[in-house]
This record gives structure tokens, sequence and C-alpha cells, in this order.
């Protein structure tokens, strides 16, 4: 089981927001300062130039998986140097707020489509188990995200993204 961490730049409506729902289950930990992300975690950010791919996977079982609780529509976006960079490839949202949307994904979907990605698909069920749309993200994107985790390094990653956007 993955460590996961959410920085919460408390830029959400605390009812929706899914990373706070995850915490309050014991399922990640919230960490208010970039300092407090945990070295060479795994971080979910828009601002990445690489994509997530298996290729992680080692890093994030040992150190974690992180992602940047904000919208992602609006920003900004902190840096974190000690953490890895990565960005998510394209997926649909699911959550009621942004259904149908590419790329807009809740903080459980980020982190539900990230561990399908790292082959921890069990875990990824779990989390979005927590949530009455959940499974339908998982769903939805049931043949982008099978194709991600069959890639084994960022390239393999943007060229089986090629297909569905």
């Amino acid at each position: 089981m993955m460590r996961l961490f959410a920085l919460d730049l408390e830029r959400c409506d605390p009812k929706r927001c899914t990373a706070k729902k995850l915490a309050r289950l014991d399922m990640l930990r919230m960490v208010k300062r970039r300092r407090e992300i945990p070295r060479r975690t795994v971080l979910l950010t828009p601002r990445s130039e690489v994509a997530l791919s298996q290729a992680d996977a080692p890093t994030a079982r040992r150190r974690g998986l992180g992602v940047i609780d904000t919208s992602w529509k609006v920003g900004p976006f902190p840096d974190v140097p000690q953490a890895r960079s990565r960005l998510l490839p394209y997926l649909v949202a699911a959550n009621p707020v942004n259904y149908g949307k590419p790329t807009r994904l809740s903080s459980v979907e980020a982190l539900a489509a990230a561990l399908t990605i790292l082959g921890e698909a069990a875990q990824a069920e779990t989390l979005v188990s927590k949530f009455k749309w959940g499974p339908t993200f998982l769903a939805l994107n049931e043949e982008p995200l099978a194709r991600y985790a069959a890639a084994r390094d960022s390239k393999e990653v943007v060229e089986a993204q090629a297909r569905f956007t």
C-alpha cells in the first residue's frame, strides 16, 4: 500500500474536497506546507513536463505519492523542489462538478489514476469506493488507464495518450 499525501492549498470547498474526506478516513495525510512533502515523493502537478509512468513505481512505493489539492484550472502551483513532479495523462472526470470534462479531475480521481498506472489498482479501487461516483471514474477511463499502466516510461505514456485526445 502506497503512502498518500495531499498538499492542501486551502482553495476548495471543504464539503466537496475529496482529499479532505480521504484524510478524515485516514487514507492520506494532508500537509499545509511544501516542506512537509517527503523528499523524492512522486507529486502530481500540472506544471510537470514528465508524464507519470511505471518507471515511477519503485520511487512511489518507497517514498509515497502526492497531489496538489487545489483547482488545477485556477492555480497557481507552488514548486516543490524535493519532490519528483509528474503529470497525469489525458483522462476524463467522473466527479459531479466536472463530469465528462477532460483533465478536470478531483484529487481522489488523480490519485486513483496514478495508483492504477503505478500498478496499485486495488488501492485505487479502495479510494474511489468512498465516493458514490468514484467507481464510475475507473470504468469511464478503463481503456486509457490500461494502456498507460502498460507503458514502461513517460515517452510511451505520451504515445498512448495520443489515442485518446
